[in-house]
């Protein structure tokens, strides 16, 4: 429980790494502000859940992450309840994937603005009370696409290389406050969202559910495994400790040795 007392606001995270990421964080201690879109009734039996497992605060915010005013204002209500953001983790994104030529212009505005400006606006907002508390973590959620590149993700690809930029310059500019600036890069992760695609992947290249996952969504993961929503959260809280304030404008690849090569 040694995060009792502080605060985390975690984007896009009514499922998945987000949600992880959020109960991690509660199992020591923190309170938390879950953020995303999904089911109204399934977002707050997680929310509900959070405070009933660990005992902590878990408060809702539907800020979308596409408008800053709105981004500002969940921010802004965090701080009004718990006095401070001590923990931020921008982990809100989509995907798309399409040839640049035949890329809607729309999605790509979308995909820079939840996963890349988002962390800007958020980061912006947070920063201050960090500073006067001396005390601050700041997380982002990129990915093995913020160093290698793959086809038909053009938007992505840049957006979580901008992420891996905007961490190191963040951090340079607050490494005297007590605050850390890092982001974790994760390969495949198992999620509900990469689960369900399977069944359309078999149908469409004709491949058995094992080809699916070792043939094409695992082919460039060396270790042959997805990376689990435990794994990265659990390195997250590890960055929130005493023993890693030292790390701070890192990009941290957890994903089986995807870019080892």
């Amino acid at each position: 429980m040694f995060l009792k007392d502080r605060t985390a606001l975690i984007t896009g995270s009514t499922s998945g790494i987000g949600l992880a990421y959020a109960r991690a964080l509660a199992a020591e201690g923190a309170n938390v502000v879950i953020n995303g879109f999904g089911d109204a009734d399934a977002i707050e039996k997680e929310r509900a859940g959070i405070e009933v497992d660990f005992k902590v605060k878990a408060r809702y915010s539907a800020a979308n992450m596409m408008k800053p005013d709105e981004i500002a204002a969940m921010v802004a209500e965090a701080e009004k309840e718990f006095g401070a953001i001590d923990i931020l983790v921008n982990n809100a994104g989509i995907q798309h994937v399409a040839p640049v030529d035949e890329f809607p212009i729309e999605k790509w505005d979308q995909i820079i603005a939840i996963n890349l400006s988002s962390a800007f606006h958020t980061t912006r907002a947070a920063l201050p009370k960090m500073k006067a508390k001396g005390w601050g973590r700041i997380i982002n959620t990129a990915s093995a696409h913020a160093f290698v590149a793959s086809p038909f993700k053009s938007a992505y690809v840049s957006a979580k290389h901008g992420i891996a930029g905007f961490t190191k310059t963040v951090a340079l500019e607050v490494a005297t406050n007590g605050i850390t600036v890092n982001a974790i890069a994760p390969g495949y992760v198992w999620t509900p969202l990469v689960e369900k695609q399977i069944p359309d992947t078999m149908k469409a290249r004709n491949l058995t559910k094992e080809q699916v996952i070792n043939d094409v969504l695992l082919l460039a993961q060396p270790t042959k495994e997805f990376v689990t929503v435990e794994q990265v959260a659990a390195l997250a809280v590890f960055l929130c400790t005493d023993a890693a304030k030292s790390i701070t404008g890192t990009t941290l690849p957890m994903d089986g040795g995807w870019t080892a090569a």
